[in-house]
């Protein structure tokens, strides 16, 4: 399928984001699946990824999530690939405190609100999905909008169930969300007891879920950027992450 892609601006109420829209080609109307990213931020295998999705039938949008910090790229992605990455996360830790769940969904506002005002986009309901530190963050919003998405993802997304007031799992309660948690094996940020944890509420809450883990992958499986890259893991992604849309968002 063709694809028309480009960068677009968002304001939000802290200034504004720059993001990366790609669509269908031609006229017609879809359904529109946000996306966010992982702490690397919006570089090219987050395009890739975008577009993979684009192709099935969607208008998908990646926010630079960090834009208060300034437009992507924040830092040099040709060093993600290292094993060492410390240097990187002294860095990018800033950020991610700085991103706020209350800040977060005040931007996932406009972010939806974008896409629902976007002349190519149906009503039908929106997917979400995130990588990495953006699992909570696509779990925090189908839980913000529950009346406008229709399914979320997150793949080796971190503290998605810990003993914090604010933990994304308290909030499963308000989902009307399809939702699907693939989680890395031996993953620190997404023990074994949290995954267990995020399950249950899940099944107490009676929301339609799977909860998986991924024995074998790395965290950061899909990103074929980095080391941690897994061929394997990422088809299974896909095919879970596509028949998930498919079959919540026409």
């Amino acid at each position: 399928m063709a694809l028309r892609s480009s960068t677009v601006d968002i304001s939000t109420s802290d200034g504004t984001a720059d993001c990366y829209l790609t669509a269908p080609e031609g006229k017609g109307h879809h359904p529109a699946v946000l996306l966010y990213m992982d702490a690397f931020g919006l570089r090219p295998r987050l395009e890739e990824m975008a577009q993979r999705i684009a192709g099935e039938g969607y208008v998908v949008l990646v926010p630079n999530v960090f834009y208060r910090s300034g437009r992507a790229p924040l830092i040099d992605t040709d060093f993600i690939r290292n094993e060492d990455r410390g240097e990187l996360f002294k860095t990018l830790g800033p950020l991610m405190k700085r991103l706020t769940p209350e800040r977060a969904m005040r931007d996932a506002d406009a972010y939806l609100d974008y896409l629902d005002a976007h002349d190519e986009v149906s009503e039908a309901p929106m997917g979400t999905v995130g990588y990495c530190m953006g699992g909570a963050l696509a779990l925090r919003t189908a839980a913000h909008r529950p009346e406008r998405i229709g399914a979320v993802a997150t793949f080796h997304g971190a503290r998605l169930a810990t003993d914090a007031p604010d933990s994304p799992h308290l909030l499963v309660d308000r989902l009307r969300a399809e939702v699907y948690v693939a989680s890395a094996d031996k993953d620190q940020g997404m023990p074994p007891e949290q995954q267990q944890r995020l399950d249950e509420a899940l099944t107490e809450a009676r929301v339609r879920h799977v909860c998986e883990q991924y024995d074998g992958a790395a965290h950061g499986f899909t990103m074929a950027d980095t080391g941690a890259y897994d061929e394997a893991a990422t088809d299974r992604h896909w095919a879970a992450l596509l028949d998930l849309f498919a079959r919540n968002l026409r």
